[in-house]
């Protein structure tokens, strides 16, 4: 579940990477994905703008699409790339014990 406090600390990243090189991931559907150099350009209150290297084009994506993972963003230091929202912990589920209340 997302919180407030996520939205509003991405919110706070994002600006202080303004001008900065990053590279956007996402998909497209039908096991299509797209991976763009790009610039962050501006951070609004609900969006932010980046501007793509190779057609020197202004997309905007909402912080939710960040923190839900539809576009994954890594933020490029001067020697490397890294994830803006660090990848996700799993969780190993337990099993569910199959007939536990059955009665005979």
């Amino acid at each position: 579940m997302i919180c407030r406090n996520d939205i509003a600390n991405l919110k706070t990243d994002i600006l202080e990477k303004i001008g900065q090189k990053i590279i956007v991931k996402g998909s497209l559907g039908r096991s299509k994905a797209f991976e763009k150099e790009a610039t962050i350009e501006k951070a609004y209150p609900n969006i932010f703008v980046v501007r793509y290297e190779e057609n020197n084009r202004n997309v905007t994506y909402s912080y939710t699409d960040v923190l839900t993972r539809t576009v994954e963003v890594e933020v490029f230091d001067g020697e490397h790339y890294s994830p803006l929202i660090p990848p996700p912990v799993e969780h190993k589920r337990k099993k569910s014990q199959i007939g536990e209340n059955i009665s005979l």
